[in-house]
Formats: C-alpha cells, sequence, structure tokens
C-alpha cells in the first residue's frame, strides 16, 4: 500500500484581506504560519515521516512545506518545486476584492469565474505589470504555455502532467511524498487520484492547513482517505473554505 499526504497552504495575507491571489506571490499570514505548524504536528503525532516533498513556486506554498518539515525535523529531504503546481491564474481578477469583483460584475459572473470547469476570467495583457511573463521564476516556460488567466480546466491539464510525468513514478518506488499546494491544484490532484466528475470537482472543498491522507493500492486507486486531526475542527475548516464570501484562491 502507497501513501501520499496532500497540505493545502495556510491562510496567506491575500486571503486575509479577501483578495483574489492566484499567481500573486505573497506570504503566509501569521495565522497561516500557524495552521502550517498544526499540521506538521498532527503529521508528527499520526506517525507519518517523507522521503520526498513538493510545492508551487509561490512563496505561501513553499512556506507551508517548509514549516510542515521544520515540526517533522525534515527539513534536509530533498524538495522539488514546480509552477505546474501553482495556484490557478485568476487573470486580470488577482489584486482585486471579491467584494469589489461582485459590485462590478455581479455575484452570478463571479460564480462562473470562481466555480465553472471552462469559464476562464478576464486575461491579464501581455504587457501588464502582473503578467508571469515579467518574472524570472518563469523564464523556463514556453510562450505558447505561459497563462494569463486560467479555467479551472486549464489547472486540472497542467496539474494533470505533473502527476503522471512527475509524482506518480515516485509513488511507485515507495517514495513518501508531501505535496503542500493550492486549493485549485490540489481539488486536481484529487481529481486524477479519485476519477471525481464535474460537479464534484467544482463543489469540492479543501480546508486550509489540514493534512489530507491517501492510501492508494498497486494501480494508485484510492483504498481510503482521510484527514487528520479532530473531526469538529476539521469540519470548521471546510466551512470556513466553503463560503462564498471567502476568497482562499
Amino acid at each position: 500500500m502507497y501513501k501520499i499526504i496532500l497540505v493545502r497552504h495556510g491562510e496567506s495575507v491575500y486571503n486575509q484581506q479577501n483578495l483574489f491571489t492566484g499567481w500573486t506571490d505573497v506570504a503566509l499570514s501569521d495565522h497561516g504560519i500557524e495552521e502550517a505548524r498544526i499540521a506538521g504536528r498532527l503529521i508528527k503525532e499520526a506517525g507519518y515521516t517523507f522521503d520526498i516533498a513538493f510545492a508551487s513556486v509561490l512563496k505561501r506554498s513553499i512556506q507551508t512545506m517548509h514549516y510542515i518539515l521544520d515540526e517533522l525535523d525534515l527539513l534536509w529531504i530533498p524538495e522539488q518545486k514546480s509552477w505546474k503546481l501553482n495556484e490557478r491564474h485568476y487573470g486580470a481578477l488577482q489584486g482585486l476584492s471579491k467584494i469589489d469583483t461582485a459590485e462590478k460584475y455581479g455575484e452570478e459572473q463571479l460564480h462562473l469565474w470562481r466555480r465553472s470547469l471552462t469559464v476562464r476570467p478576464p486575461l491579464l495583457k501581455k504587457d501588464d505589470p502582473r503578467s508571469p511573463r515579467l518574472e524570472m521564476r518563469y523564464n523556463q516556460i514556453p510562450d505558447d504555455q505561459i497563462p494569463y488567466g486560467e479555467s479551472l480546466k486549464d489547472t486540472v491539464d497542467r496539474v494533470g502532467e505533473f502527476w503522471h510525468d512527475c509524482i506518480v513514478p515516485l509513488i511507485q518506488k515507495k517514495e513518501h511524498i508531501l505535496i503542500a499546494a493550492h486549493g485549485n491544484t490540489l481539488r486536481a490532484l484529487i481529481k486524477y487520484l479519485e476519477d471525481i466528475d464535474e460537479k464534484t470537482l467544482t463543489d469540492l472543498n479543501i480546508p486550509t492547513g489540514i493534512p489530507l491522507v491517501y492510501e492508494l493500492d498497486d494501480d494508485i486507486n484510492p483504498i481510503r482517505r482521510f484527514y487528520l486531526g479532530e473531526d469538529e475542527h476539521i469540519e470548521r475548516k471546510t466551512n470556513e473554505v466553503a463560503n462564498p464570501h471567502n476568497v482562499n484562491e
């Protein structure tokens, strides 16, 4: 039996301000740091360890990974960071408040941008100061792969490629793996793990800072999945991210 643990990063400073984040590289808030440390303690108390850890190239994901590994005294293990584990790119919505966006475009349009599988947000222009093409960390991405705004399906596709090419082979080598990433990228990973349908995917809510354990069979199919921690705490955190008035993306 194989095992893998997924953790959604703790609260960021943009989450705290209820702003669309996407590929904006913001740090964890003090609360988010504590969420990450608690996740590490839960993993330690449950007796899990890791051989390798994955994160996106965004600091809130990397910081979450490091705080967890610090709690486990595993900061020395190999790490892999990839833009393909980045949060969904929210295009021109990035940096805007959910409240202002709803007032400008309407709640229905906002819901489509956030929860539709195929609808993209308004795209960034290539010369926009927020363009990923202007950041050194994305220099290796071919021009035709650089996103200026993504639908959930776009995110699922890029995460799926990374899952099959980079993570599954390590699972099959019996590596113990931690992935500290984002709400939409973890939803994408769960889609590939469980082959869930569109409605289940778009309705899926993953709480911040709660380790999600998958036990997998020889074909990398889930035997079972479960969160670590107290049921009441898990339910409260899940309800927080399900609140349509909160932006955790």
